[in-house]
Order: structure tokens, then sequence, then C-alpha cells
């Protein structure tokens, strides 16, 4: 065989190949961005969904309620808390509000590294420092007199 007639035969079935899975590709991508477009939450949902089915087999979660996803990024920053001493990098962090509690999941390993109440109190109201009379001062009123004609 010739090698410009070998040449051919590849083009005429390696482009058409390319192009078709370019095309494919293509289609797909413009799917998924037009369904982005549309629930942009879609992908934060789904990602939730995930992340609660893998710790659900794991461990018993509150019911009702969806968490409050947090990654652990700055561990210098969360050093001196003692729920996040074995966390690293990239862990996540299930917040329930309502029932109180946060737990702690690693997504490398797929263990939880610790479960703790959660304490969202209400903060104290900010008193005033007291008034003493030396911080007062009167109001000062000039009295005017008229005298009649």
């Amino acid at each position: 065989m010739d090698k410009n007639v070998l040449k051919q035969r590849i083009s005429k079935i390696f482009f058409p190949t390319i192009a078709l899975v370019a095309v494919v590709f293509g289609a797909y991508f413009f799917y998924q961005w037009n369904l982005l477009r549309q629930n942009p939450q879609a992908v934060a949902q789904a990602e939730v969904a995930d992340l609660v089915a893998k710790v659900g087999k794991l461990v018993v979660l509150p019911t009702g309620e969806t968490p409050t996803i947090a990654t652990v990024s700055d561990l210098t920053a969360l050093k001196d808390q003692p729920f996040f001493v074995n966390a690293q990098k990239g862990d996540k962090v299930l917040i329930y509000a309502q029932a109180k509690k946060a737990i702690l999941y690693s997504v490398t390993l797929n263990k939880i590294i610790d479960v703790a109440p959660l304490n969202i109190g209400t903060q104290a109201a900010v008193t005033p420092p007291p008034v003493t009379s030396d911080t007062i001062t009167p109001p000062t009123t000039t009295k005017t007199t008229t005298k009649k004609p």
C-alpha cells in the first residue's frame, strides 16, 4: 500500500472521530452550564447531600435539619480550639444549629474526627458603665427677666 493511501484512510477515520468527540463534550458541558444557570445553588446542594450521605454511614445524624458546611482551611487560626486539634486542611465541619452539634469529618480518611456540642448562646447585652454625679453636667439655663412698663 502506498503511504498516501494509508494517510488518507487514517484521516478519513481520525478527523471525523475527533470532531464527534468534541461535539459530544461540547454538548455535555453546555447542558451542565444550562442546569447551573437555571439553579445556581444546585452544585452546593448536591455537595451537601453527598457529604451528609457519607457522614451518615459513619454516625447517626440529626434528622429534619440541613447542616451548614464549613471547610477547614487555616489550621493556625484554629490551633487554640480543642475541637480542631486533630483537624487537617480540607476537613469538613457539619454544623447542626437546631440539634446543637458540630461534627468534624476527614474527607481524606473518611472518618469522623470529633463530635462536640455546639454552644450558640445569646450574647449578653452590653451594659453601659454606671453614671456618677461627677460625670453629669447639669444643663445651663439662663434666666431672663423682662421689665414691665
